[in-house]
């Protein structure tokens, strides 16, 4: 029996991950033995209880102070209730102003000045997710008109992320057994492990472009955070 096992998909999986063609010819060249490369997943699900809230105000106004003004005393207000509620500053971030003029354009005459538009945006870490209901409320209390992004996380997410990296090990542990035993071989060991951990774990994200209306947080009272993980690795055949 040929025990080079999948050579020709391993030798094109290497030239598509390695930088340079050099590299990979000194890669493929080490694999001169019999092996088994498995790509390991898992999947790790949990109860959301907070979350990372970003709403904006935009404010229409005829002159630029008055725009900017209406604009920071709405941001100015929310955050003074958010102090009050017991949101720590550091979960908050305000955001720059944003300030565009406004133009109206009517064919075959120059473009005329209406106004101008005044946007600024606040950031709030939730650290109790039952409180986000409240929160939402205050902002529209104070002028909030918008709701750009409400993002479920989970406090344990660490140890998510070190369960699902486990998981993910067993899992390819599991496919070279499997894999080598179909062909009625063995496994003798690792030889080498690729392992790209992700820049963000996404958890389940939901955006709102439209106006926030004081029910918009139930929805999320039973979200779920999901947290996943990958790991490539090649297995020495006795």
């Amino acid at each position: 029996m040929n025990k080079l096992l999948l050579t020709s998909l391993i030798s094109s999986t290497f030239f598509a991950l390695t930088a340079t063609s050099s590299v990979a010819t000194i890669q493929a060249a080490e694999l001169n033995f019999a092996h088994i490369e498995t790509v390991g997943t898992s999947t790790i699900e949990a109860a959301a209880d907070m979350a990372i809230i970003n709403v904006q105000v935009s404010i229409e106004a005829g002159g630029a102070k008055k725009a900017k003004q209406k604009a920071d005393e709405a941001v100015s207000q929310f955050m003074q209730r958010l102090l009050d509620a017991g949101v720590d500053k550091k979960h908050i971030q305000s955001a720059n102003l944003q300030l565009n003029p406004q133009y109206e354009y009517v064919q075959n005459k120059p473009r005329k000045l209406t106004g101008y538009s005044a946007n600024r945006q606040i950031t709030v870490t939730v650290i109790e997710l039952s409180n986000l209901n409240e929160l939402l409320d205050s902002a529209l209390v104070e002028g909030i008109n918008q709701v750009n992004n409400i993002e479920l996380k989970s406090s344990k997410e660490a140890e998510m992320m070190a369960q699902a990296r486990q998981a993910a090990i067993k899992d390819a542990k599991q496919k070279a057994e499997s894999l080598a035993k179909g062909f009625g071989e063995q496994v003798a060991g690792v030889w080498q492990v690729r392992y790209f951990p992700s820049q963000s774990h996404q958890p389940e994200m939901y955006r709102a472009s439209m106006k926030m209306n004081a029910d918009v947080a139930q929805t999320y009272q039973q979200g779920q955070v999901t947290v996943s993980d990958s790991v490539e690795a090649i297995f020495r055949l006795k």
